[in-house]
């Protein structure tokens, strides 16, 4: 059995790991971090300490209606991708423990587009 990081935990949710195929499982949000149980394996899981992250980027659409996923962007293992049943109960929870300014919105596909013609290539390609 894998040991969790979190002492106390706030929410626990159905969810999915977007790395590479999808896995389903369950969502923890703690005191000390994010974490991902896979439901079939018990191998399988991710553990984010809130140190590690930089960002919590979230894809919203239809001005702020529906989220479809959100990402952790770590400063080690780069962008970390879920979904949840309730996205916005885990983005509350989350916000207890990441400061405001660093849970930021996506950039939709044609600003993407955008970026890429006018030749912005800047670190935070995918931010705000």
């Amino acid at each position: 059995m894998v040991q969790s990081i979190n002492t106390k935990v706030d929410l626990v949710m159905n969810g999915n790991s977007h790395m590479g195929l999808t896995d389903y499982g369950k969502i923890m949000v703690g005191d000390n971090g994010f974490e991902f149980y896979d439901d079939r394996n018990v191998r399988n899981f991710i553990q984010i300490p809130w140190t590690e992250v930089n960002y919590v980027v979230v894809s919203v659409m239809f001005g702020g209606r529906w989220i479809p996923r959100f990402s952790f962007q770590t400063k080690r293992n780069g962008m970390i991708t879920f979904s949840a049943k309730d996205p916005k109960k885990v983005l509350r929870a989350v916000r207890k423990y990441i400061e405001p300014d660093h849970i930021v919105k996506s950039l939709t596909f044609f600003q993407v587009l955008g970026r890429i013609f006018k030749g912005k290539n800047n670190k935070d390609k995918y931010l705000k």
